[in-house]
């Protein structure tokens, strides 16, 4: 082992080596730190003040937004969420109005893509139907186990008979015997 002079140590790096690596450094910084680099295809944040070409698009965008469900909230519209994907279905909802497409293209690309669970009132179909019949027939079925009930207890009341020596003991009960 020499403890001489490295005759690699002193020689400069090859140019472009330098660059190549301060990328890769700048590259893995910002996927650990999830930096978003998108600009404006990022998604649309709440109250975010937007540009529309006339009142019709906006009036437009703003119905749409309060009758898409956000998928991540679920109890939510997406004009309420504060969830990225809210955000996101946002944004896709404000480029299309922007483009022109009508709010039945952009609902029907939504439910493409998200269901029929994004619509906050979902169609009466044969897919949707349960949804839409379940409340009153869960009424029913409640109406009819409380009628069930109700006719039990009468009827055990009616059936439910004293023997005479009950009735004598009953009797002298109410005399104070």
């Amino acid at each position: 082992m020499s403890l001489g002079h490295d005759p690699t140590a002193s020689q400069p790096a090859p140019p472009g080596r330098g660059l190549a690596r301060l990328r890769a450094l700048l590259a893995a910084l910002v996927l650990t730190l999830g930096v978003d680099l998108t600009g404006p295809t990022a998604g649309i944040a709440i109250g975010q003040p937007l540009e529309f070409d006339n009142e019709a698009q906006e009036a437009q965008y703003y119905s749409l937004i309060q009758k898409l469900r956000c998928t991540v909230c679920q109890t939510e519209t997406i004009y309420e969420s504060r969830a990225d994907l809210a955000a996101d279905m946002r944004s896709r909802v404000y480029e299309m109005t922007r483009n022109g497409a009508s709010e039945e293209e952009i609902i029907e690309f939504m439910t493409s893509r998200y269901g029929d669970y994004v619509r906050y009132n979902p169609p009466l179909q044969l897919n949707t139907a349960l949804l839409w019949v379940s409340p009153f027939l869960l009424l029913v079925i409640g109406g009819v186990a409380w009628l069930q009930v109700v006719r039990r207890r009468r009827q055990a009341a009616a059936e439910t008979e004293l023997s005479e020596s009950e009735r004598r003991a009953l009797e002298r009960l109410r005399r104070g015997d």
